[in-house]
């Protein structure tokens, strides 16, 4: 064999050795990104999911594909993004509950810590929550309901979608700071809370915006209190918790955030990051999410993981003082 042909030889396999790290498409290049949502199709977090999912496709130039995986409070979905490969390929859209306090109220059953096993991208959603009454409760904002709740201790019953929620932990904190006892009612689901409440079998209830809104408008609930800061452009004669003597600066709102795995590669996060907020600022997007009772997030990761951190704590300050547990 001569030496030219053994040097030919050679030359062939190296490139053909080459070939496979060449020819590895750069991400978002490969496969389609799937974005887990952690509760069952049909909900606010799943139509926000779907909504900012096609957008970053078309900004990534990549089908964005939703996968629900819906059960314990939505703790199944993320933990089954936490233990996704960190390639970018999966992402979560956690939400307060399983991301935030899932772990404090019920910690045997939470094996992961969202703050060390996810690497978060951008807040995606914010969105005030509204208290209600039953049509016959002979109070008609927050003042009257504490006045009530004084001079009946433990007769007043509210209801939300399970222990542990940030709705519960918004009533938590109302009770704490007014020094009052009105007893927690969970359901699995805002329907029969609504229904409930509507068939004067329930006092009272905290509700998302998008659930709360048409009922108050229609007049078969009374909305006593929005949770948010400031009033809602929808419900623009209900004030906020806020401007009740002794509430000042409450602001307690439901949020969603994207994620992905712990050792995500920055830049990989970093472009999400950039692509996900420009999807946030755009006006279709914006309207969209408004019209569900939401408004959209922005800034950086390390922006997000902070507000993470912080809302996390004071979380953790309710759970411990109202002590909650599943």
């Amino acid at each position: 064999m001569s030496h030219r042909f053994l040097q030919t030889l050679v030359v062939a396999a190296s490139a053909a050795c080459a070939v496979p790290a060449e020819a590895q498409p750069a991400w978002p290049a490969a496969k389609p990104i799937t974005i887990i949502v952690p509760f069952s199709a049909g909900g606010s977090v799943d139509a926000s999911a779907r909504l900012v999912g096609q957008k970053l496709g078309e900004r990534l130039k990549q089908s964005v594909v939703v996968e629900n995986v819906g059960g314990v409070g939505g703790v199944l979905g993320v933990a089954k993004a936490v233990q996704a490969a960190p390639d970018g390929y999966t992402l979560v859209l956690g939400a307060d509950s399983p991301i935030a306090i899932a772990r404090l109220v019920t910690p045997a059953s939470v094996k992961y810590d969202a703050q060390k096993d996810l690497m978060p991208i951008g807040l995606v959603t914010t969105a005030p929550m509204v208290i209600v009454a039953r049509p016959g409760l002979a109070a008609s904002n927050l003042a009257e309901v504490l006045d009530l709740a004084r001079a009946q201790p433990g007769k007043l019953s509210y209801g939300t979608s399970g222990i542990g929620t940030v709705l519960q932990l918004a009533m938590e904190i109302i009770k704490e700071q007014a020094k009052v006892d009105i007893v927690h009612v969970p359901y699995r689901g805002g329907a029969q809370i609504v229904s409930d409440v509507i068939g004067n079998q329930l006092d009272l209830a905290v509700l998302v915006s998008i659930s709360a809104v048409s009922q108050v408008q229609s007049k078969r609930l009374k909305a006593i209190a929005v949770t948010s800061d400031k009033r809602v452009a929808s419900l623009p004669d209900v004030a906020a918790v806020a401007e009740n003597p002794g509430f000042k600066g409450y602001n307690v709102v439901a949020w969603t955030g994207l994620f992905a795995p712990a050792q995500t590669p920055p830049a990989i996060v970093e472009r999400l990051s950039r692509e996900l907020d420009a999807v946030l600022r755009s006006d279709e997007v914006r309207d969209k999410l408004a019209e569900q009772g939401a408004v959209p997030g922005s800034g950086t990761p390390a922006a997000f993981a902070s507000f993470v951190a912080r809302e996390e704590e004071r979380y953790a300050r309710i759970v411990k003082a109202a002590n909650i547990r599943e």
